[in-house]
């Protein structure tokens, strides 16, 4: 009976141990879960760096063209409002008169589709 006693203690204490060894194997594997999150983290950051600093060297090398093109298109704007009021003022006398003609035209006449109705 003392060396079924012995061997039960054996067994237990060899299963203690493998409890310990699991343990040991999860806390390293939550560890290296943690160093892994936090390292790709960081490749993530170093990455969204380095790709918004290519985003602001190509913005300040083509904002001179955006400058360019906005100045031109500024200045044909310009030009062509200053040719409509130049034609508004120059074109104003004759474009009133031509409506208040037409305004005080009168040529009465039957509609088309209104027939005359015998009494």
């Amino acid at each position: 009976m003392a060396a079924n006693s012995q061997g039960i203690q054996t067994l237990l204490e060899a299963e203690k141990e493998a409890a310990k060894v699991v343990q040991k194997a999860r806390q390293y594997r939550v560890q290296k879960l943690k160093d892994a999150r936090s390292e790709a983290a960081k490749e993530i950051e170093a990455y969204k760096a380095k790709k918004e600093e290519e985003f602001k060297k190509f913005e300040s090398s083509h904002s001179s063209d955006v400058n360019t093109s906005q100045t031109s298109i500024d200045s044909s704007t310009k030009q062509q409002l200053e040719k409509i009021d130049s034609d508004v003022k120059s074109h104003s006398d004759r474009v009133v008169k031509s409506i208040v003609d037409r305004v005080l035209k009168s040529d009465p006449k039957m509609h088309q589709n209104l027939k005359k109705v015998q009494a």
